[in-house]
């Protein structure tokens, strides 16, 4: 995902420092997983610690760098950590939090990685992006950004929430883990959060004059689409 920022970049007209990302973003996600397999019981202490150490690895790359735009460089090397990397860290968080710890002061966390709440997100976006396709392209009017994305219709986000809201409750089903009430919420928060980042994905895109991010999913584009 990172790369794909980086070339996105690149096509924007800047020379991202690729080696200090992307020995940051090994960093990120290295402290992230010691973290939450239960190797350090520094809390988030030894995330701000590798997140601190990142931000000096590229503002020194900057520093000893030739380049005259060196400062806008450095710029899209932490957009690309802050878009691309810092998702997945946090996303290693999420089904490690222990919801049996009731009324704590602050998260508790374990090992014990339950997989089955990032697979029911995933299918909820999935699932608004399927159903915002489906429903735009029967009748859809409306633009919902047309500078941005020309494809994308009010009529198709709001059938999609609509239909993502209905599909929350056979995730569910699925993944008891989770109340219902919580996964009815998340399909909403899904619905609004995903089509935004859909639309500033296709804003990137547009202004660097690129179809897809990449080509590792045929007939989807890349890690970051």
């Amino acid at each position: 995902g990172l790369f794909e920022f980086f070339q996105i970049a690149k096509k924007l007209g800047a020379k991202p420092f690729k080696v200090a990302g992307y020995v940051s973003a090994l960093f990120l996600l290295s402290a992230s997983f010691i973290h939450n397999a239960g190797f350090t019981q520094l809390n988030f202490i030894w995330l701000y610690l590798a997140g601190l150490s990142c931000f000096s690895l590229v503002f020194f790359s900057a520093l000893f760098s030739k380049n005259e735009n060196a400062v806008n460089d450095a710029a899209y090397t932490l957009a690309g950590l802050i878009y691309a990397v810092l998702p997945f860290v946090i996303l290693l968080y999420i089904p490690c939090i222990d919801n049996s710890i009731q009324h704590s002061e602050k998260l508790q966390f374990n090992s014990n990685y339950n997989n089955h709440i990032v697979l029911g997100l995933l299918l909820l976006i999935w699932a608004n992006d399927s159903y915002a396709y489906l429903v735009g392209s029967l009748i859809g009017k409306r633009k919902l950004l047309e500078r941005v994305s020309p494809g994308k219709t009010w009529e198709g986000t709001i059938g999609a929430a609509i239909l993502t809201l209905a599909s929350s409750l056979l995730v569910a089903t699925w993944f008891p883990e989770v109340a219902k009430a919580h996964w009815m919420v998340l399909s909403l928060i899904v619905s609004v959060i995903g089509t935004l980042g859909d639309l500033s994905e296709s804003l990137l895109k547009r202004k660097a004059g690129v179809k897809d991010s990449g080509s590792i999913m045929p007939g989807h584009g890349g890690i970051l689409d």
